[in-house]
């Protein structure tokens, strides 16, 4: 591959501030523009204004003690600055160097794009460099999909960043169950041996399907109504495999909630089992993702005390005002974003019949056990012994994502709830999101679960709508 040239939009470096160790054998340009937006995105306590700070340090670090001849030349990218990712994909150390705009941009745009827009003022950049750089490529990088559109119209190369990306297509997402052939039993050369341990019946499976399963994964067979099978251990080529609880209607019951469906099931089971600390629940509205939680979560807090309390939190990406021009305290801030958390309660408190007084006292209880918190206000906390719920989990970047799990104390369960279709944050996609990188690094944890909801079951009306509009 030829040397290229990238020249990087702002929105790339707030995204992800190592990218500028990212490109290998390549340059990177940064126009002076971009430096300007950087300044003036540096203040306050956002994920993008850390970001940018950031960036500020690695630029300091690399420009440290450098003469104007040697940044006009180009800063060498392999200084050894450390910085701390875990990629799987993390790529070597780069090797090509830095440009910045240190002479006025040559040539001119077309007169529809006048160059007193920062993002005009970018193209214009990128034009000019073909003067700089006759023999490289030059490739303008942003997540602005509007410049990639003018820029490709106007005849400049233009890519999304895709470093960030945990999957190529969301299709490969692990979706933690799998199906069995019907003739699993008779066939693949597998050995079986079966015996019972705490009341739960154990089988040990040896046999080539085994490295195609994954730690806490739901085994079934195509049709309904037969055996479920979660996978405990591997032992080189064979798994030892637990039998599913059954929690659906005529068997055991969650908090007076019955699981509809295989996918149901299967999250009540890793919900409710206490050697499991981290769950991840992906599936569309109205797929049951809050309403099993927080009856696993009130089971286990108030009849099996095994948690102290339950918090829950969400993403409080807002469509008007911010949260803090909402009125009272925090719990009082939340509560507008919390209608799921409401509707859910109603629900389960009504389960049960009774009076109005016995649901009033039921409610009373309730609110002492479940509190409201904002993700805002997270950082330096530690959850010792809580049912920690967050909701919308897709809206958060890996970053936040894992400001957010480290808050875990000893004793404390945290599940993810979240919908890859309903992303509000901006820069975020279904292959980026905080919420898809847990899912894949979790995968293969013992103590970690994840299924993925695929059948609604809110009403008739709701799934047609769902299905068709």
């Amino acid at each position: 591959m030829s040397r290229r040239v990238f020249v990087l939009d702002t929105n790339v470096l707030m995204h992800d501030p190592t990218a500028l160790f990212r490109f290998q054998e390549h340059d990177i340009f940064i126009p002076m523009v971009v430096l300007e937006e950087l300044d003036a995105g540096k203040k306050g306590v956002s994920e993008v204004a850390r970001n940018v700070r950031q960036v500020s340090r690695f630029l300091d670090e690399l420009m440290a003690h450098k003469t104007h001849e040697q940044i006009d030349a180009g800063l060498a990218l392999n200084t050894g600055i450390e910085f701390h990712d875990h990629r799987k994909d993390d790529a070597p150390r780069a090797s090509g160097r830095l440009y910045f705009e240190t002479r006025p941009a040559e040539g001119a745009l077309p007169t529809m794009l006048p160059g007193n827009k920062a993002d005009n003022s970018i193209l214009l950049s990128a034009l000019s460099l073909r003067h700089l750089f006759g023999e490289s490529e030059v490739v303008l990088v942003s997540k602005d999909i509007n410049l990639r559109i003018k820029a490709s119209v106007i005849g400049i190369e233009a890519e999304d960043y895709i470093n960030d990306k945990v999957l190529e297509d969301l299709d490969l997402l692990y979706t933690g169950h799998a199906t069995l052939p019907d003739d699993f039993w008779d066939s693949h050369g597998q050995t079986m041996e079966s015996w019972q341990e705490a009341g739960n019946a154990f089988y040990r499976l040896r046999g080539p399907q085994v490295a195609d399963w994954h730690l806490n994964e739901l085994l079934h067979f195509d049709h309904d109504n037969d055996i479920e099978l979660i996978t405990r251990e591997f032992d080189g080529d064979s798994a030892i495999l637990e039998l599913a609880q059954d929690y659906r209607v005529g068997k055991q019951a969650v908090w007076g909630v019955h699981a509809r469906n295989r996918e149901q099931n299967f999250a009540l089971n890793l919900l409710m089992d206490p050697d499991i600390d981290f769950v991840t629940l992906l599936g569309a509205a109205g797929t049951g993702k809050t309403l099993l939680t927080l009856a696993a979560g009130l089971a286990q807090t108030l009849d099996e005390s095994r948690y102290r309390e339950i918090i829950m939190t969400r993403v409080t990406v807002p469509v008007g005002d911010d949260i803090g021009f909402l009125p009272g305290t925090e719990e009082e801030k939340m509560t507008p974003w919390m209608g799921a958390l409401m509707d859910n309660l109603e629900v389960l408190t009504g389960t049960g019949g009774g009076s109005d007084w016995e649901r009033a006292a039921t409610n009373e209880l309730l609110a002492k056990r479940i509190k409201i918190r904002s993700v805002n206000f997270m950082r330096g906390r530690t959850f010792l012994e809580r049912f920690v719920i967050l909701d919308e989990a897709q809206n958060l970047t890996p970053k936040q994502m894992k400001t957010l799990i480290t808050r875990a104390g000893p004793g404390t369960k945290f599940v993810c709830l979240g919908n890859l279709a309903q992303i509000d944050t901006p820069y975020l996609t279904e292959t980026t999101s905080g919420l898809t990188n847990v899912v894949d690094r979790f995968r293969n944890w013992r103590h970690a679960g994840h299924v993925t909801l695929a059948r609604g079951e809110r009403s008739r009306l709701a799934h047609y709508a769902s299905d068709k509009l």
